[in-house]
């Protein structure tokens, strides 16, 4: 295939890259990361970038416009609905494009403007403090065995077999009537390896048992730690724990943005890639096993680095693993990653079957019905995950079609199925999983929300990362904005780059409350906000009315950051969604009102309760009882690897959870149009009333009550 050279400025990264690759893939493949937050249909606008014209000796290039594709339909129309764009940065279509339509046929160099360059997201899903009683379904045994003789010729795994036997006994107290050493198993790979490990350590092994059935591995010598990994695979995000199976301490937490993110922004788009592609499946499946490879190295060598920087503040004796003169010592911080036995993997359902490279195609399609619900245990090298090659990968079950293995690892965490109280779990995110109920009855289920809530689709949105504004405040009187940049201590300080889905709810509940837009989000004309600047906050742009919260000169893009009419719109659609999500299960539970509301995920812990129940994405309960928990998924799949009993547990849980489909419900569109409302067209919100005093039922209201 054909090469063209490719020069990125300004970080002056180049090389020599395949004819028609896209300019986003093609400085991607040369370590350039330009932002898309729209799967690349060209509808999010971040991945602006400049063709640069005219002869560059110090490149040895001529750079021409036509050395990439014409401007395609996407990119005029997306363009053509932005003329302001053009006009202040002085900027002409063919000069500027969308980096992710625009492909390569010639020599080139690009410019990649600030706004545009990506940014490594600050994920927000880190490991939370739990008390976890420690029963790992991997435990070690240590196993001395007399070598093989003429009188005594037993086969080497015979051999090991009893030796093991005698350890458990010893260990559990195992009737010894029990034939262990019989109903005992070895995996193959670990098989073929046995008589060697074994003469090589002189018969003293420390042999590791997957749930006392399976050995797995045997090591020469005393080997006291086992580890294992934890893992929440997001729609958007995925975060990796690695833990100690004999401690359950957390070694390292890593965590990456999901790669599939290029294929679709949500599971339908996803799901839609593999039908619509015959290699799409292939692709998605790949790309999250290399994910997954890429950050348990990431956590090995993180723990590494925090293991030796103990040691080094340790005396020579402690330095080493306390053994006999006979057994073999190794230093503390000499972990492996095929020293991880075992994985427990979560994901929603789409994840759960592209993981397992099952096709997702009919979770899309009614009556949406999944591959398997149950929780599956299969090797890793099965599925190609560098660990231990006879290690265990466990994904927790599903329980319908959109709820899958992280609503269960999110009720194994909050344990809701153990109380009287009704609590309403809600896993926000591009799809969001509902569980409402207490240890007599649980009931499920799923709505998309969008991308919005985490930045695409709005103007000058973003995903969490420095330079994006994470919290907004306006002043009811002057309504002038302060706002909060992440990585800046205090507010009003910093460079803004965009905003990101914290500060997205803050602002459409501070202009709500402020007076700025009504209760069906529409603008109010003829205010003014008391700045002395000339400059008006809240004004009409060519595409509509906005509110600025940050003037150019304060950004790091040049231009204003507002929040515009159609920004209102998008939170709208998508409140509206996750509140009649709640509304439905409430209503067939024969409840008004949660006793409590539990906000899981990573983006769930940032959102403001307050804020989120005055625009309606929550339904009403007193605010004390409305809880963030961080990554509930991330906590139960943690659980799950260190506590094999809750697996058991887990899964009839979840056998009993009723599943309702939100398309089913004859009600639901009625219901939508009610919560498109701020904070909602009829209910009454007493918990927040006192910040929206002069409300009054929305006389449309009657249109869609029954």
């Amino acid at each position: 295939m054909k090469k063209h050279n490719i020069i990125l400025q300004p970080s002056g990264s180049r090389g020599q890259v395949d004819e028609g690759l896209s300019i986003r893939s093609a400085a991607r493949e040369l370590g350039v990361e330009i932002e898309s937050i729209c799967a690349e249909n060209a509808t999010c606008g971040k991945c602006l970038v400049l063709i640069e014209e005219g002869r560059f000796e110090k490149y040895n290039i001529d750079s021409k416009r036509e050395n990439v594709s014409p401007v395609s339909p996407e990119e005029a129309a997306y363009f053509a609905r932005r003329p302001k764009l053009l006009k202040d940065k002085g900027w002409e279509v063919g000069q500027v494009r969308l980096s992710c339509q625009c492909k390569i046929n010639g020599d080139v160099l690009i410019n990649v403007p600030e706004e545009s360059r990506g940014n490594k997201q600050i994920v927000r899903k880190s490991a939370s403090n739990r008390a976890i009683e420690v029963k790992p379904s991997v435990r070690k045994y240590l196993v001395s065995m007399v070598p093989p003789n003429l009188e005594r010729p037993i086969a080497d795994w015979e051999r090991l077999a009893k030796g093991i036997e005698t350890s458990m006994q010893l260990v559990r107290g195992v009737d010894a009537k029990t034939p262990l050493w019989y109903e005992l198993d070895i995996d193959y790979q670990c098989l073929r390896n046995l008589s060697k490990t074994l003469r090589d350590s002189k018969w003293n092994v420390t042999v590791s048992v997957w749930q006392d059935k399976e050995v797995i591995e045997v090591q020469a010598g005393y080997v006291e730690d086992s580890y294992g990994a934890a893992v929440d695979i997001g729609s958007t995000t995925i975060a990796l724990y690695l833990c100690n199976l004999r401690t359950g301490e957390v070694l390292a937490s890593e965590s990456e943005m999901n790669p599939q993110i290029v294929y679709g922004e949500d599971v339908m788009s996803r799901i839609q890639y593999t039908i619509e592609h015959p290699d799409g499946l292939e692709k998605l499946h790949k790309a999250i096993i290399s994910t997954l490879n890429k950050l348990l190295k990431q956590a090995v060598k993180s723990a590494n680095m925090s293991l030796r920087a103990q040691v080094a503040k340790q005396s020579p004796v402690e330095n080493k693993e306390i053994a006999s003169d006979k057994e073999q010592v190794r230093p503390r911080n000499d972990i492996k990653v095929e020293e991880i036995l075992e994985m427990v993997l979560v994901g929603n359902s789409t994840m759960h079957h592209v993981l397992l490279n099952l096709h997702p195609k009919d979770l899309g399609l009614a009556p949406f019905v999944p591959t398997i619900h149950k929780s599956v245990d299969v090797k890793a090298r099965e599925l190609g995950i560098h660990i231990n090659t006879s290690g265990n990968i466990h994904i927790l079950p599903t329980i319908a079609s959109f709820v899958g293995a992280d609503t269960s690892a999110m009720i194994l965490a909050e344990e809701p199925h153990k109380q009287d109280e009704n609590w309403l779990l809600i896993d926000v995110g591009t799809n969001a999983e509902l569980i409402l109920g207490n240890r007599k009855r649980l009931v499920c289920t799923s709505t998309p929300t969008g991308p919005a809530l985490e930045g695409a689709h709005v103007e000058y949105g973003m995903r969490a990362a420095p330079g994006a504004i994470e919290r907004v405040h306006i002043d009811e009187k002057t309504l002038e904005p302060k706002y909060k940049i992440v990585g800046e201590e205090d507010w009003n300080t910093g460079k803004a780059k965009g905003i990101c889905g914290s500060a997205i709810i803050d602002a459409v509940a501070e202009l709500f409350r402020a007076g700025i837009i009504d209760s069906r989000g529409k603008f109010k004309q003829g205010l003014e906000s008391t700045s002395s600047s000339e400059r008006k906050r809240i004004r009409k742009a060519e595409s509509g009315w906005e509110y600025v919260i940050a003037w150019a000169e304060e950004t790091s893009i040049g231009r204003d950051i507002p929040m515009t009419q159609q920004d209102v719109r998008q939170i709208q659609l998508a409140k509206a969604a996750l509140f009649t999500a709640s509304r439905t299960l409430l209503k067939r539970s024969g409840l008004q009102d949660p006793d409590k509301v539990i906000l899981a995920g990573g983006f769930g812990s940032y959102i403001d309760k307050e804020k989120a129940m005055l625009i309606g994405l929550i339904p009403d309960c007193d605010l004390k009882n409305v809880y963030a928990v961080g990554n509930a998924a991330g906590d139960g799949a943690r659980i799950a690897l260190l506590n094999v009993e809750k697996r058991n547990e887990i899964d009839a849980v979840t056998r009993s959870v009723e599943r309702f489909e939100l398309p089913t419900d004859p009600e639901f569109q009625n219901q939508f149009m009610l919560a498109t409302s701020f904070p909602h067209m009829s209910e009454p919100f007493p918990h927040i009333a006192h910040l929206i005093p002069n409300r009054v039922v929305d006389p449309m209201a009657k249109k869609f009550m029954k």
